[in-house]
C-alpha cells in the first residue's frame, strides 16, 4: 500500500552486517567500562544465532537510530528476516536506544494504564532480572523467526567459547559458564549495561544542545514552531506520550512516558508475516496484532485487563526519529512500519477522524482523502490526536522539530 508522500527510491543495500564478514560499528569510539565493552561484543556478534550471520545489529542499527538498516524492507512489509532468511516476526524493530531507561511492566492505578516493558507489546517485564532492557536482550536469541538458537544453554556454550570468552569470564567469574541460568541472565546484564551506555544514549542532538543554551544553539524559527506544537495541549498535543522537557532534575527528557496506545495504525499488508506457515502465524492474512492485550493475556493477575488493552502498543521514543544514513534512505514508522515519512504519520495523527475509511471511498489515495481503517477499532486514542487542526505549515514544523532530535549534531551542523 502506498500512503501519502511515501518516498518512492532506489532500493539500497545498506545492512548491518555481511553474513561472512563482520558487524558495521559505530564509527566514533567512546570510552566504555569493561562491562559495557562485553555487552558491545555481545551486541554486534553475528555469531550468536543458528546459521550464524544474525546480530542485534542486524534489525537495531547505529547508522539508523538503533532500529532497521534496510531502506528496501522499510520501503514495504518493514519487518526484518530472521537468521533463517525466509522467517519473520511480525514488527518492525524498535530503537535500541534510550530503551533502559524504561520501568519493569506496571499497572499504574492512578493512571489507570499500564506503564512500563519493553518491546512493542510489553512482554519483556523486568520482573525476572529487574530490568526489561537485559530481557528483551535475551528474548532474541530463542526466538526461532529471529536468532533461531534452541536454548539458553546454546548461547551460553557459543559466547564462553568466543573470543571475548575469558573477558565474560573475568567480569562474572570464572565458573560463570557451569551455570546456564546464571550465565543466560548475565549475557543479558551485559547486553543491557551496553543499551544503558553513553553509545546509545549519547543525548547529543541539536535539541540537547538548544536545552543547555538556546542562545548559543537556537533552533530555527520553523523549529521553534514545532516546538511550540509539539507541547501544546490543545493543537499538537504530542508532548502527552512524548514529554519534551528536562526533568524536575534536570535530566535530558526521553520523548517517551513508557505508556500504551492504540492508534489507530492500519494494517500493513505488505507486513511478511500474513505469509508465515501456520507453524508460526496460523492465522495467516487474517492474523490481527493484539499488542500489550494478547501479552496481558497469558498473565493470570492481568488477564482481565487484556481487552481493553488490545491493539494497544509502546510509546516509543522519539529520540534518533530521523537518524538515517543518507538522505535517501526510508525509515518507517509505526509498529507495523506502515508508514514510511514522518511527515505521513504527522498528517496521519493530525486527520485520521477528518477523513473517511479508504475501504467506503471512490478513487481512495490514502492521506489524501482517505485513510484505511485501523487494525483494531477498539480502544483507540480520540484524546490527544485524530483531528488536530494543523495546517500543512504547521505539520511540517513538527517534523522538522522532531528532526532535531537525531544524536550527533554539530554546533554549526544541520
Amino acid at each position: 500500500m502506498m500512503l501519502y508522500l511515501t518516498l518512492i527510491i532506489l532500493t539500497t543495500g545498506c545492512v548491518a552486517h555481511e553474513k561472512n564478514g563482520d558487524p558495521i560499528k559505530p564509527s566514533v569510539p567512546t570510552s566504555l567500562s569493561d562491562l559495557e565493552q562485553l555487552g558491545r561484543k555481545l551486541y554486534f556478534d553475528a555469531f550468536l544465532s543458528s546459521p550464524p550471520g544474525q546480530a542485534c545489529a542486524t534489525c537495531h542499527d547505529p547508522a539508523s537510530g538503533w532500529t532497521g538498516p534496510r531502506s528496501d524492507i522499510n520501503q514495504g512489509g518493514a519487518v526484518y528476516p530472521g537468521a533463517m532468511e525466509v522467517r519473520f516476526g511480525n514488527r518492525k524493530p524498535p530503537s535500541a536506544a534510550y530503551a533502559t531507561p524504561s520501568p519493569a511492566l506496571h499497572y499504574d492505578d492512578e493512571e489507570g494504564l499500564f506503564l512500563g516493558g519493553n518491546f512493542w507489546d510489553g512482554r519483556a517485564t523486568g520482573w525476572l532480572l529487574g530490568e526489561p532492557a537485559a530481557e528483551q536482550a535475551q528474548g532474541p536469541f530463542l526466538n526461532p523467526v529471529e536468532h533461531n538458537l534452541p536454548d539458553a544453554a546454546t548461547v551460553v556454550k557459543k559466547v564462553c567459547g568466543s573470543a571475548y570468552g575469558n573477558e565474560f569470564r573475568a567480569i562474572y567469574g570464572k565458573n560463570i559458564c557451569a551455570n546456564v541460568v546464571n550465565a543466560f541472565n548475565a549475557i543479558g546484564q551485559a547486553l543491557f549495561a551496553y543499551e544503558n551506555s553513553v553509545e546509545l544514549n549519547a543525548f547529543s542532538s541539536k535539541y540537547d544542545h538548544f536545552l543547555r543554551d538556546p542562545v548559543q544553539y537556537p533552533l530555527t524559527a520553523q523549529e521553534l514552531l514545532g516546538l511550540k506544537l509539539f507541547e501544546n495541549e490543545d493543537k499538537g498535543k504530542c508532548a502527552e506520550c512524548h514529554p519534551s522537557a528536562p526533568g524536575a532534575d534536570g535530566s535530558p527528557p526521553l520523548f517517551t512516558d513508557f505508556s500504551y496506545d492504540n492508534l489507530g495504525f492500519p494494517k500493513n499488508p505488505e507486513n511478511p508475516t500474513y505469509r508465515m506457515p501456520r507453524e508460526f502465524n496460523p492465522d495467516g492474512a487474517a492474523w490481527v496484532d493484539p499488542g500489550l492485550g494478547g501479552f496481558l493475556a497469558d498473565v493470570p493477575r492481568f488477564a482481565h485487563l487484556a481487552e481493553e488493552n488490545k491493539g494497544r502498543h509502546k510509546v516509543p521514543t522519539l529520540r534518533n526519529v530521523d537518524q538515517r544514513p543518507h538522505a535517501g534512505f526510508v525509515k518507517s514508522y509505526g509498529h507495523n512500519g506502515v508508514f514510511k515519512s514522518l511527515k505521513e504519520i504527522m498528517h496521519f495523527y493530525n486527520t485520521r477522524d477528518v477523513l473517511p475509511a479508504c475501504e467506503a471511498t471512490p478513487d481512495a489515495k490514502p492521506g489524501l482523502n482517505c485513510w484505511p481503517r485501523p487494525e483494531v477499532a477498539a480502544n483507540l486514542n480520540t484524546e490527544e490526536l485524530g483531528n488536530l487542526g494543523l495546517s500543512e505549515e504547521e505539520e511540517w514544523a513538527i517534523v522538522a522539530f522532531m528532526q532535531t532530535l537525531n544524536d550527533g549534531w554539530m554546533p554549526g551542523g544541520k
